[in-house]
């Protein structure tokens, strides 16, 4: 083998398989993902005084090769790909090659990753990555990395969208402006993982961004696009001369400021993504997630309509004000205010978050089987409700929403264009209709339900 200090440092880029893909196939027969901008974004603050050779591996739409050549690999992780990270990282290390570990999970509970890697970067990874890269070629890699408390996100590199195969996505117009958000949700991983305080990116740059692209559609990942409300001002402002159509997220809040809703509609905004999370508010209360009023449900998917902006309304079931009926009730609430994609998942204690550290307390916490933590399987003992009946009622209210006279009532009031409408709503009756096949509590049957199996 040749010396590394003669040839170029092998970088390998990763992002282990996520949830939809732990079985074969998948639960689609194919990847409906958009590019992640994680890869990207790293791959493009690799040092240009580094002589490096970068490769980048999204095992949603490909199997890593365990035997894969290089000096270096970088893993990016979430609690529900935690286990499979870990595997790869002691197959890799076995043979000799350095281990990097960063992501949500690893900054949600950094001890919990440190044993699976060589090093581990905590936070975001704008200044620390680049400099562990450096540490590394000069023999000195320190054990951890940890965000600066002063991250600004002006002036960085564009993401290097080359790295991934454009192919095998749905679309690469993805981009990012802000990260964090300023609330507290208690079952969130954000403030506890990320802070709440808003970072921004100066809007001229993301205009300047989208332009370079050429792109005539945009999805905006950021985690609450309206957090800054004055920023959001200036970024609607901005969008508006590019003539796109965007995606994103926000939060309900959106409705209650008109002047801004309507800036958004006049800047492209064609869709938002909600969290709704409950129709009880005294689990909205409890969560700390009181600006959200399910009476107003129905007048936030109106306003949003209004202006042709099509809602993903997402709801989580299992928090403790959830009895049996909670299913029907929300399905049949979202098929009647016209909620053009209700989303459901079951409430996930995710590590490191308030609502993880309550439960754990009440000795409520069944599993630190990090695989599980995908929010469609049950790892805490619910208040009102047995493991089973979470889990049966929420596959329930997936059918109902996506049952065919509930998908026609949708398409005949939603703003969406008919085609578009229809392929999203068949896309998730598909989902629906094969959960039990993915989504099981089994692992109860299978496995000790106190395992600590991907836990250090």
């Amino acid at each position: 083998m040749e010396p590394l200090d003669r040839r170029p440092l092998r970088i390998a880029l990763i992002s282990p398989k996520g949830p939809l893909y732990r079985h074969s196939g998948g639960i689609f027969t194919r990847s409906l993902r958009y590019l992640p901008l994680t890869l990207p974004t790293l791959a493009a603050l690799v040092p240009d005084d580094l002589d490096t050779e970068v490769a980048c591996i999204d095992e949603g739409i490909e199997e890593v090769d365990v035997e894969l050549e290089a000096d270096l690999i970088g893993l990016t992780v979430i609690t529900g790909t935690a286990p499979r990270a870990y595997e790869l990282a002691a197959r890799f290390r076995a043979r000799g090659i350095t281990v990097v570990l960063g992501g949500p999970h690893v900054t949600l509970v950094p001890d919990d990753a440190q044993p699976h890697a060589d090093s581990i970067v905590v936070g975001y990874a704008e200044d620390s990555w680049p400099q562990l890269l450096r540490d590394h070629v000069a023999g000195r890699l320190q054990p951890r990395y940890t965000q600066a408390p002063d991250l600004d996100l002006a002036g960085r590199p564009e993401p290097d969208r080359s790295v991934l195969p454009r192919r095998r996505y749905l679309t690469t117009d993805v981009f990012e402006a802000t990260r964090a958000c300023i609330h507290n949700c208690s079952f969130c991983v954000v403030p506890f993982a990320w802070g709440r305080q808003p970072l921004q990116k100066p809007v001229e740059e993301i205009v300047a961004e989208i332009r370079r692209k050429g792109s005539q559609r945009a999805i905006f990942i950021d985690l609450n696009l309206v957090a800054d409300r004055g920023y959001a001002r200036r970024l609607f402002k901005g969008l508006i001369p590019l003539g796109i159509e965007w995606y994103g997220l926000a939060t309900t809040l959106l409705a209650d400021d008109l002047p801004l809703l309507d800036l958004a509609a006049e800047s492209g905004c064609r869709g938002l993504l909600m969290g709704l999370e409950s129709i009880e508010q005294a689990n909205l209360d409890r969560n700390q997630k009181r600006f959200n009023t399910p009476d107003d449900y129905a007048l936030v998917v109106e306003r949003l309509h209004e202006r042709r902006i099509s809602l993903q309304g997402c709801f989580v079931f299992g928090l403790d004000e959830d009895g049996p009926d909670i299913f029907e009730r929300t399905a049949q609430l979202a098929v009647d205010i016209g909620i053009d994609l209700p989303r459901f998942a079951i409430v996930t204690p995710f590590p490191g978050t308030a609502l993880h550290d309550r439960l754990d307390a009440e000795g409520r916490i069944l599993t630190h089987n990090w695989e599980l933590y995908d929010g469609q399987h049950v790892v805490f003992q619910p208040k009102r409700l047995s493991v089973d009946e979470l889990q049966a009622g929420t596959e329930a209210a997936w059918k109902l929403a996506y049952s065919w006279p509930n998908i026609a009532r949708r398409l005949r009031v939603s703003p969406a264009r008919l085609p578009v409408a229809a392929l999203t709503n068949l896309g998730y009756r598909h989902y629906a209709n094969n959960l039990h096949r993915f989504y099981t509590c089994d692992w109860m049957l299978r496995r000790d339900p106190l395992s600590r199996i991907g836990a250090s």
